[in-house]
């Protein structure tokens, strides 16, 4: 049998003899009974809490829709109980759409096949509510409710995944191996929301055993036990833990044939084949067969004219309605910029935008009017706000920031809301990578600039869901490049949900 380090603190590091010469047909037991029962509890507590949180958001979805027709004067035609009974077949569409398999899918992913449900419902019910005594009532009353539990349900489940996330719950049982395996464990356990949780890595045995645990998890007593002790239990500990993986994973590093067809063997629910490809780093492969060859399609799917014009689209239905809502926000912001510093409550800056070209970007001021010559007395006096500067092109403690109002409307990103005007005169998108300044552009290299520039800059991005300012530049780089080569209409639906959380939390903010 294969070293295998154990990341869940309850096993044991199993075998120590490295890969046998002669691989065995099977690899033991394929489903003891104590790893079947616990891989089975845990997908019906992950199936249970997904369910919980749809239902939630749907009866939320079909009261809000009700609420909204009644107003309009209509709902007193449309029984309550219909609307419920349409809920309940969204329910089964989300479940036909693989909203509840074994292995969960990452968030992108998962919010395509809720968004596509929610479709097949409202077909659904234009087929039931053709014969209805009031068939646009219904139909109005049921898409109002499908669109409204999109949003909605994205919520609740995100609020599910955190708390089985806690619970070390969420995520399929994944085993890794190759070359590489504990950078890959480490990589996926940080990232939970993949729905991959690593419980153990094979090791060849020049390697020694080092059990996987994440950072700060205690090693367990039995790991802590004499040699002898470990190897007395080792057979039936491999045997369980590769019982209890749904999941195993082949790192790029791995080379050998005659381990991943011994690995295969095994009744894994998904064996994965992981390849380094950052190029062509995206939620959803395409293949294509080039003989005894595979190829990796490429995505350029935010280059192509008609999605350009589906992403505009998007940016005026986004932008229209949020500059009627946040008009008279922005115009309070301003008074308060005023009075905490007299001078212009708005502030133009040239920021460089697609093609290289500069735009004059809208912000509230939220900064001293002598803002550069405040930094660069800062920087040239702190040596540590030197280096900050250096990585992040951002400082924790802003010596140009106004007080108060200025560091609440960073804070909160209240001071981008006058981009809203960019995104209407076309120089910018809703979603998409951020128009720095020149100086900040500057620090990339030559072949990231010219990747950032081929597509809009946005008002939000992934970088502003996830690092923000916590990211350095490396970091930006990275989920900017992914952006850009994965570009989806489900990838900017995601962004845009994703902002409100991460405003209302100010994570990452300076």
């Amino acid at each position: 049998m294969p070293d295998v380090d154990v990341a869940n603190p309850g096993l044991l590091p199993v075998g120590r003899a490295g890969w046998p010469e002669r691989l065995p047909d099977r690899l033991g037991p394929a489903r003891p009974g104590r790893a079947e029962a616990a891989a089975r509890a845990r997908g019906l507590i992950v199936t249970l809490a997904l369910l919980g949180g749809d239902a939630a958001a749907v009866l939320a979805a079909c009261g809000a829709s009700l609420v909204v027709m009644a107003l309009a004067g209509a709902a007193p035609g449309i029984p309550a109980a219909s609307l419920l009974g349409w809920g309940a077949l969204q329910i089964g569409t989300m479940a036909l759409f693989g909203l509840y398999e074994p292995i969960e899918a990452e968030p992108i992913e998962r919010l395509r096949r809720r968004s596509l449900a929610a479709a097949a419902a409202v077909g659904a019910a234009l087929l039931i509510g053709g014969r209805a005594p009031w068939p646009w009532l219904w139909m109005a009353a049921a898409g109002l409710a499908a669109l409204l539990s999109i949003p909605l349900g994205h919520y609740a489940e995100g609020f599910v995944r955190a708390r089985l996330v806690r619970r070390g719950v969420w995520g399929a049982a994944t085993i890794v191996y190759g070359e590489g395996a504990a950078e890959l464990a480490r990589s996926l356990t940080a990232r939970p929301e993949l729905g991959l949780r690593p419980i153990g890595i094979v090791r060849e045995a020049t390697r020694g055993v080092e059990p996987y645990r994440a950072a700060g998890s205690p090693a367990p007593a039995e790991e802590r036990a004499e040699g002898a002790a470990i190897e007395a239990k080792a057979a039936e500990r491999e045997a369980e833990l590769l019982a209890a993986a749904e999941v195993a994973i082949c790192t790029p590093g791995e080379r050998d044939p005659a381990r991943f067809a011994w690995l295969t063997r095994h009744p894994f629910r998904q064996v994965i084949v992981a390849h380094h490809a950052p190029e062509v780093e995206t939620v959803r492969l395409q293949t294509r067969c080039l003989g005894s060859v595979v190829g990796l399609v490429v995505r350029r799917a935010i280059f192509l004219p008609h999605n350009l014009r589906l992403k505009r689209a998007l940016d005026l239905a986004v932008t229209l309605p949020a500059l009627l809502l946040f008009g008279p926000l922005i115009g309070v912001l301003a008074l308060a910029v005023k009075l905490a510093d007299p001078g212009p409550a708005f502030y133009v800056q040239p920021r460089v935008g697609r093609d290289g070209r500069t735009i004059r970007v809208y912000k509230l001021r939220s900064m001293f009017r002598d803002a550069e010559a405040r930094l660069a007395d800062h920087l040239a006096a702190d040596e540590a706000a030197r280096r900050e500067w250096d990585r992040f092109c951002k400082l924790r403690d802003d010596p140009r920031v106004l007080p108060g109002i200025g560091g609440f409307i960073r804070r909160t990103s209240l001071d981008e809301l006058p981009q809203l005007l960019n995104v209407l005169r076309g120089d910018m998108s809703v979603v998409g990578p951020r128009p720095f300044p020149a100086y900040h552009t500057e620090r990339f290299g030559p072949a990231f600039q010219a990747l950032r520039a081929s597509v809009p800059p946005g008002l939000t991005g992934l970088w502003q869901i996830s690092a923000r300012s916590d990211g350095d530049l490396a970091v930006q780089e990275q989920q900017d490049s992914f952006y850009i080569r994965n570009w989806s209409i489900w990838i900017d639906l995601y962004i845009l949900l994703e902002t409100v959380p991460a405003v209302l939390t100010a994570k990452g903010a300076r």
